[in-house]
């Protein structure tokens, strides 16, 4: 049975410098200028206090040539100007840039809403009455599951309660107070009972996603989720959504949940016609490293979706005319790979999350952690699995590489259990959040 490790994490290393001076296109397409992000993430600072094991940008030290205050405070006007209407603030940790502050309130003087997302360890009173004061508007704690997984998976004893005493914190002084779950192994176990704990905390949304292949997480195979395993995740989310929705607690999907399977519309709800529909990035989402690099989303790799830097080109020309930002506003069923591009809803899905395909297989296009997909190869007796090939060179937004293994269901008697599973269906009573 996966449990704590007895070897120590890997050093966190020390992040490369910004990708400078990358060409970008002479001219902006009608479609480069049709989309614009209303969401952003940014990565204020690669320092972090805590050693997660399922860290895809190996947070720990901040990297070496990070924005300046002034650098920083330019490139909230450049995101206000471009329309931008939230802004998730995240590191490493947040709270540990000293002008983190000045930043907030520069996106609260533009009108977005500014939240911070955290692993919650050094977060005191002190701090978030600070932070209210500045104008935050929310408070996101990670916690992946029970004390003694969430500090297998942290690399800290205490930081469990750590990341529950910030939610109280957060809840007394007012925030719009939320948590979100990594799903692998470990913590899978354990969701229902880590629902019904911050559902006694008073929780007002819990977000939940596939842990990927990225970074840290990518180095423990063992750790992963199989993705075959989707096939006990889905209802098992579609039970916990139920629970959530009567204690009036908004249950989020991430990008990585899914797709199209018989659970899909229940879980995405309050999504335009509650579904996924294909990637945002690129689209409506802007993913920012601390050094001023920027992406279609936050998570994709570094090496491959870096698209220019703020210090070497305005973010609106960035915006429109890096390639790298490009793809999904291009992407064709051509261009998916695998059973992605023979997929019923191929045209519409266009592969589902492409961080999780790239940094699993090396490119995107072939997500294998598809619900709809699992079930049509359980159909036929079959499943995936994913093996390492090569491993992660060990920087920050690096990955390893898995190659995926198709094969017969080894007991039949599994995959009759699995029909029968999904089979369920949950009480449609609409949603209680409207």
């Amino acid at each position: 049975m996966l449990g704590p490790r007895s070897r120590s994490l890997p050093i966190a290393p020390s992040g490369p410098p910004s990708k400078r001076r990358l060409a970008l296109l002479d001219d902006a397409r009608d479609v480069d200028k049709k989309w614009r992000p209303i969401y952003a993430v940014w990565e204020i600072t690669l320092k972090c206090d805590l050693a997660c094991r399922h860290c895809g940008s190996r947070a720990g030290h901040a990297r070496p040539d990070e924005l300046s205050t002034a650098e920083a405070i330019d490139l909230v006007d450049q995101m206000a100007a471009l329309g931008v209407k939230e802004v998730s603030l995240i590191g490493g940790e947040a709270y540990l840039r000293e002008d983190w502050l000045d930043i907030v309130r520069r996106i609260r003087g533009h009108g977005m809403i500014c939240q911070l997302t955290t692993g919650g360890r050094g977060l005191t009173e002190e701090i978030l009455i600070a932070a209210k004061d500045a104008g935050l508007t929310g408070v996101g704690i990670s916690i992946d599951g029970l004390e003694s997984t969430h500090d297998s998976l942290r690399g800290v004893k205490g930081s469990f309660r750590s990341a529950i005493n910030s939610l109280r914190l957060a809840r007394a002084l007012g925030f719009r107070h939320s948590t979100n779950t990594q799903i692998n192994r470990l913590s899978l176990p354990e969701l229902p009972e880590l629902l019904d704990l911050l559902i006694g905390e008073g929780i007002r949304a819990w977000q939940v996603q596939l842990t990927a292949a990225m970074g840290r997480a990518g180095d423990e195979p063992e750790m992963l989720l199989q993705p075959h395993h989707v096939l006990e995740v889905m209802p098992a989310l579609a039970k916990l959504k139920e629970k959530c929705d009567a204690a009036k607690v908004l249950f989020w999907a991430g990008n990585n949940i899914g797709y199209y399977g018989p659970y899909e519309s229940f879980l995405r709800e309050r999504w335009p016609g509650k579904r996924r529909g294909a990637c945002g990035a690129g689209r409506r989402s802007l993913g920012i490293e601390a050094n001023g690099d920027i992406k279609g989303c936050p998570s994709l790799p570094t090496t491959d979706y870096v698209g220019g830097n703020i210090r070497d080109a305005a973010l609106l020309d960035i915006w429109e005319r890096a390639p790298e930002l490009q793809f999904t506003r291009d992407m064709k069923v051509e261009d998916l790979k695998g059973f992605c591009r023979t997929c019923y809803y191929a045209a519409e899905c266009a592969g589902g999350c492409h961080w999780t395909s790239h940094v699993l297989l090396g490119h995107r296009g072939n997500n294998p952690y598809c619900h709809h997909r699992s079930l049509e190869l359980l159909k036929s007796g079959e499943r995936e699995r994913v093996v390492m090939e090569k491993s992660a060179p060990g920087l920050p937004f690096d990955h390893s590489v898995y190659k995926i293994v198709r094969e017969p269901w080894p007991e039949q008697s599994d995959v009759d259990r699995l029909r029968e599973l999904n089979a369920w269906k949950p009480e449609r009573k609409g949603s209680p959040h409207k």
